[in-house]
């Protein structure tokens, strides 16, 4: 039988979905934080390139 999932007393929330509110909301501010350094920003970019061509050349096998 699946447990029940505790609710937070003070939104009526599932303790699971407050967790992942709450890293939701830390994982935004740190977008934002990258998003206004142009070093990281710019690491991003080049990583997402990388990312990108890498999974072109899977699609050529």
């Amino acid at each position: 039988m699946a447990a029940a999932k505790k609710k937070s007393t003070s939104v009526g929330i599932s303790i699971d979905d407050s967790w992942r509110i709450e890293d939701d909301l830390r994982c935004l501010l740190e977008a934002a934080k990258i998003k206004r350094d142009p070093k990281r920003m710019a690491a991003v970019r080049k990583l997402a390139q990388q990312k990108t061509a890498d999974m072109q050349a899977l699609k050529q096998i």
